[in-house]
Protein backbone atom coordinates (compact mmCIF):
# COMPACT_ATOMS: atom_id res chain seq x y z
CA UNK A 1 0.00 0.00 0.00
CA UNK A 2 1.00 3.22 -0.84
CA UNK A 3 2.44 5.60 1.89
CA UNK A 4 0.69 8.80 1.21
CA UNK A 5 2.15 11.81 2.66
CA UNK A 6 0.33 13.54 5.49
CA UNK A 7 -1.54 16.84 5.80
CA UNK A 8 1.50 17.98 7.80
CA UNK A 9 4.11 16.86 5.72
CA UNK A 10 2.09 18.26 2.65
CA UNK A 11 2.10 21.63 4.59
CA UNK A 12 5.69 21.62 4.94
CA UNK A 13 6.69 20.94 1.11
CA UNK A 14 4.78 24.01 0.51
CA UNK A 15 5.94 25.97 3.09
CA UNK A 16 9.65 25.15 2.88
CA UNK A 17 9.74 23.95 -0.53
CA UNK A 18 10.89 20.53 0.86
CA UNK A 19 10.14 18.16 2.69
CA UNK A 20 11.82 15.00 4.13
CA UNK A 21 9.37 11.49 3.96
CA UNK A 22 10.33 8.57 5.93
CA UNK A 23 10.44 4.78 4.82
CA UNK A 24 7.87 5.21 1.41
CA UNK A 25 10.06 3.61 -0.72
CA UNK A 26 10.16 -0.07 -0.23
CA UNK A 27 13.02 -2.15 0.15
CA UNK A 28 11.84 -3.90 -3.24
CA UNK A 29 12.08 -0.97 -4.90
CA UNK A 30 15.38 -0.02 -3.38
CA UNK A 31 16.94 -3.39 -4.60
CA UNK A 32 15.80 -2.33 -8.44
CA UNK A 33 16.89 0.94 -8.20
CA UNK A 34 20.17 -0.09 -6.97
CA UNK A 35 20.52 -2.85 -9.71
CA UNK A 36 19.87 -0.18 -12.07
CA UNK A 37 22.44 2.47 -10.78
CA UNK A 38 25.22 -0.49 -11.02
CA UNK A 39 24.05 -0.94 -14.52
CA UNK A 40 24.13 2.30 -15.29
CA UNK A 41 27.57 3.06 -13.49
CA UNK A 42 28.93 0.14 -15.61
CA UNK A 43 27.56 1.24 -18.74
CA UNK A 44 26.83 5.25 -18.98
CA UNK A 45 24.51 7.23 -20.74
CA UNK A 46 25.28 10.15 -23.63
CA UNK A 47 25.09 12.41 -20.35
CA UNK A 48 27.04 11.10 -18.15
CA UNK A 49 29.74 13.16 -16.34
CA UNK A 50 32.36 12.07 -13.87
CA UNK A 51 33.07 15.19 -11.56
CA UNK A 52 36.07 14.37 -9.84
CA UNK A 53 39.28 14.83 -11.89
CA UNK A 54 41.57 12.01 -12.36
CA UNK A 55 44.01 11.22 -9.78
CA UNK A 56 41.65 12.42 -7.06
CA UNK A 57 40.12 10.49 -4.11
CA UNK A 58 36.60 9.54 -4.50
CA UNK A 59 34.27 9.50 -7.31
CA UNK A 60 31.40 12.06 -8.28
CA UNK A 61 29.39 10.54 -10.89
CA UNK A 62 26.23 11.89 -12.48
CA UNK A 63 23.74 10.05 -15.46
CA UNK A 64 20.73 11.22 -16.48
CA UNK A 65 17.77 10.23 -19.18
CA UNK A 66 18.39 6.70 -18.99
CA UNK A 67 15.00 5.41 -17.74
CA UNK A 68 14.30 3.91 -21.35
CA UNK A 69 17.06 1.67 -21.36
CA UNK A 70 17.58 0.48 -17.79
CA UNK A 71 14.54 -1.74 -17.24
CA UNK A 72 14.30 -0.71 -13.40
CA UNK A 73 14.11 2.43 -13.93
CA UNK A 74 11.45 2.77 -16.18
CA UNK A 75 9.82 0.05 -14.13
CA UNK A 76 10.20 2.92 -10.80
CA UNK A 77 8.80 5.65 -12.94
CA UNK A 78 5.88 3.91 -14.08
CA UNK A 79 4.87 1.67 -11.60
CA UNK A 80 6.24 2.50 -8.25
CA UNK A 81 3.93 4.80 -5.88
CA UNK A 82 6.70 7.31 -6.54
CA UNK A 83 4.56 9.57 -8.88
CA UNK A 84 1.42 9.39 -7.26
CA UNK A 85 3.44 10.51 -3.76
CA UNK A 86 4.55 13.69 -6.17
CA UNK A 87 1.14 14.31 -7.32
CA UNK A 88 0.00 14.84 -3.53
CA UNK A 89 2.47 16.89 -2.85
CA UNK A 90 2.29 19.18 -5.49
CA UNK A 91 -2.07 18.94 -5.31
CA UNK A 92 -1.72 17.92 -8.98
CA UNK A 93 -4.26 16.19 -10.85
CA UNK A 94 -1.68 14.38 -12.83
CA UNK A 95 1.53 13.48 -12.89
CA UNK A 96 3.95 13.13 -16.12
CA UNK A 97 7.39 11.76 -16.24
CA UNK A 98 10.05 14.26 -17.02
CA UNK A 99 13.43 12.69 -16.16
CA UNK A 100 15.15 10.26 -13.79
CA UNK A 101 18.92 11.81 -12.20
CA UNK A 102 21.77 9.48 -10.92
CA UNK A 103 24.34 11.11 -8.67
CA UNK A 104 26.87 8.77 -6.80
CA UNK A 105 29.67 10.27 -4.47
CA UNK A 106 31.88 7.44 -3.59
CA UNK A 107 33.73 7.09 0.13
CA UNK A 108 36.51 9.94 0.11
CA UNK A 109 34.84 12.31 -2.52
CA UNK A 110 35.82 15.71 -2.01
CA UNK A 111 33.83 17.41 -4.65
CA UNK A 112 31.27 19.11 -3.22
CA UNK A 113 27.68 19.98 -5.19
CA UNK A 114 26.86 23.60 -5.65
CA UNK A 115 24.02 25.65 -4.70
CA UNK A 116 21.52 26.00 -7.47
CA UNK A 117 18.03 25.78 -7.97
CA UNK A 118 16.65 23.04 -10.54
CA UNK A 119 14.07 24.64 -12.66
CA UNK A 120 16.81 27.42 -14.33
CA UNK A 121 18.55 24.06 -16.35
CA UNK A 122 14.81 22.92 -17.10
CA UNK A 123 12.33 23.45 -20.50
CA UNK A 124 9.38 23.42 -18.29
CA UNK A 125 7.78 26.45 -16.66
CA UNK A 126 5.35 26.14 -13.82
CA UNK A 127 5.33 25.15 -9.97
CA UNK A 128 4.35 22.03 -10.46
CA UNK A 129 7.94 20.63 -10.42
CA UNK A 130 9.28 18.17 -8.34
CA UNK A 131 12.34 16.47 -7.71
CA UNK A 132 12.27 12.91 -5.18
CA UNK A 133 16.36 12.52 -4.35
CA UNK A 134 15.97 8.58 -2.80
CA UNK A 135 18.92 7.84 -1.12
CA UNK A 136 19.98 3.79 -1.58
CA UNK A 137 22.34 3.82 1.13
CA UNK A 138 22.36 5.35 4.88
CA UNK A 139 22.74 9.08 4.76
CA UNK A 140 24.87 10.92 7.30
CA UNK A 141 23.82 14.28 8.24
CA UNK A 142 26.90 16.15 7.38
CA UNK A 143 26.40 14.40 3.57
CA UNK A 144 22.74 14.92 2.73
CA UNK A 145 21.71 17.56 0.78
CA UNK A 146 20.93 20.56 2.22
CA UNK A 147 18.22 22.62 1.03
CA UNK A 148 17.23 26.78 2.14
CA UNK A 149 13.84 26.97 3.34
CA UNK A 150 11.58 28.87 1.80
CA UNK A 151 13.71 29.78 -1.23
CA UNK A 152 11.38 28.51 -3.82
CA UNK A 153 8.63 31.20 -2.62
CA UNK A 154 11.55 33.95 -3.45
CA UNK A 155 10.88 33.56 -7.68
CA UNK A 156 14.77 34.13 -7.75
CA UNK A 157 15.76 32.03 -10.89
CA UNK A 158 19.32 31.39 -10.31
CA UNK A 159 22.57 30.97 -13.39
CA UNK A 160 23.07 27.60 -13.75
CA UNK A 161 25.83 25.96 -12.00
CA UNK A 162 28.45 23.75 -13.59
CA UNK A 163 28.78 20.54 -11.04
CA UNK A 164 32.69 20.16 -11.90
CA UNK A 165 34.19 23.61 -10.83
CA UNK A 166 30.80 25.60 -9.44
CA UNK A 167 31.20 28.31 -12.03
CA UNK A 168 28.00 29.43 -14.58
CA UNK A 169 26.87 27.78 -17.37
CA UNK A 170 26.63 30.31 -20.58
CA UNK A 171 22.36 30.03 -19.99
CA UNK A 172 21.36 33.82 -21.24
CA UNK A 173 18.13 34.34 -19.98
CA UNK A 174 17.95 38.05 -18.37
CA UNK A 175 16.02 36.92 -15.42
CA UNK A 176 18.53 34.37 -14.20
CA UNK A 177 20.89 36.19 -11.36
CA UNK A 178 23.67 34.99 -10.01
CA UNK A 179 23.64 32.06 -6.54
CA UNK A 180 23.75 33.72 -3.50
CA UNK A 181 26.96 32.50 -1.32
CA UNK A 182 25.05 30.40 0.73
CA UNK A 183 28.02 28.68 2.72
CA UNK A 184 29.56 32.45 3.22
CA UNK A 185 26.62 33.64 5.50
CA UNK A 186 25.07 30.46 6.46
CA UNK A 187 23.78 31.85 9.39
CA UNK A 188 21.41 34.31 7.31
CA UNK A 189 18.97 31.43 5.96
CA UNK A 190 17.11 28.02 7.51
CA UNK A 191 19.05 25.54 6.15
CA UNK A 192 17.58 22.10 6.08
CA UNK A 193 19.38 18.70 5.88
CA UNK A 194 18.30 15.17 7.61
CA UNK A 195 20.15 12.06 8.64
CA UNK A 196 18.61 9.24 6.16
CA UNK A 197 18.23 5.64 5.88
CA UNK A 198 16.89 3.69 2.26
CA UNK A 199 13.15 3.91 2.24
CA UNK A 200 13.35 7.50 2.69
CA UNK A 201 12.95 10.20 0.59
CA UNK A 202 13.75 14.05 0.39
CA UNK A 203 10.93 16.16 -1.89
CA UNK A 204 11.75 19.28 -3.27
CA UNK A 205 10.44 21.91 -5.55
CA UNK A 206 11.91 22.89 -8.84
CA UNK A 207 12.93 26.26 -7.34
CA UNK A 208 13.99 25.32 -4.07
CA UNK A 209 17.70 26.31 -3.58
CA UNK A 210 19.90 23.95 -2.82
CA UNK A 211 23.60 21.91 -2.53
CA UNK A 212 25.35 19.11 -0.74
CA UNK A 213 28.60 18.36 0.80
CA UNK A 214 31.54 16.15 0.06
CA UNK A 215 30.99 12.67 1.03
CA UNK A 216 34.25 12.47 3.09
CA UNK A 217 32.93 9.43 4.81
CA UNK A 218 33.11 5.57 4.48
CA UNK A 219 29.92 5.21 3.28
CA UNK A 220 28.92 5.51 -0.85
CA UNK A 221 26.35 7.75 -1.18
CA UNK A 222 23.61 6.81 -3.98
CA UNK A 223 21.05 9.29 -4.68
CA UNK A 224 18.15 8.58 -7.42
CA UNK A 225 16.37 11.22 -8.01
CA UNK A 226 12.78 11.10 -9.44
CA UNK A 227 11.91 13.86 -11.44
CA UNK A 228 7.66 14.69 -12.29
CA UNK A 229 5.54 17.74 -13.35
CA UNK A 230 2.11 18.25 -12.92
CA UNK A 231 -0.87 20.14 -13.88
CA UNK A 232 0.31 23.71 -14.56
CA UNK A 233 4.04 22.53 -16.18
CA UNK A 234 4.58 23.91 -19.74
CA UNK A 235 7.09 23.18 -22.42
CA UNK A 236 9.44 26.21 -22.87
CA UNK A 237 12.48 26.32 -24.88
CA UNK A 238 15.42 29.07 -22.93
CA UNK A 239 17.89 31.04 -24.32
CA UNK A 240 21.61 29.12 -23.62
CA UNK A 241 21.88 25.96 -21.67
CA UNK A 242 19.41 23.75 -20.63
CA UNK A 243 20.19 20.47 -18.78
CA UNK A 244 18.78 17.63 -19.50
CA UNK A 245 18.92 19.20 -23.41
CA UNK A 246 15.49 19.26 -25.10
CA UNK A 247 14.86 15.63 -26.79
CA UNK A 248 15.14 15.26 -30.35
CA UNK A 249 11.59 13.46 -30.83
CA UNK A 250 8.42 13.30 -29.30
CA UNK A 251 8.52 16.80 -27.15
CA UNK A 252 4.93 18.71 -27.04
CA UNK A 253 5.09 22.15 -28.81
CA UNK A 254 6.52 25.44 -26.94
CA UNK A 255 3.99 26.67 -24.64
CA UNK A 256 2.24 23.59 -24.41
CA UNK A 257 1.27 20.87 -21.36
CA UNK A 258 3.83 18.08 -20.78
CA UNK A 259 2.04 15.56 -22.09
CA UNK A 260 3.61 13.82 -24.94
CA UNK A 261 5.49 10.16 -26.05
CA UNK A 262 8.84 12.41 -24.40
CA UNK A 263 6.98 12.95 -20.94
CA UNK A 264 4.27 10.44 -20.70
CA UNK A 265 1.32 10.50 -18.06
CA UNK A 266 1.79 8.13 -15.07
CA UNK A 267 -0.73 8.95 -12.73
CA UNK A 268 -4.08 10.49 -13.12
CA UNK A 269 -6.31 11.18 -9.95
CA UNK A 270 -8.96 9.21 -9.36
Amino acid sequence: MTKLPTRDEIAAYDRDGVVCLRQVIDAAWRERLAAGVETNMREPGPYAKRYTAEGKPGLFFGDYCNWARIPEYRDFMFNSPAAEIAGALMGARKVNLFHEHVLVKEPGTEEPTPWHNDQPYYFVDGRHVISMWIPLDPVPRQTCPEYVAGSHRWNKWYTPQRFADGKDHPARDKNFEPVPDIDGNRGQYTILGWELEPGDCIAFQGLTLHGAPPNRTALRRRGFSARWTGDDAVYVLRDGFMSPPPPKSGAPREGAPMDSEAFPVVWRAA
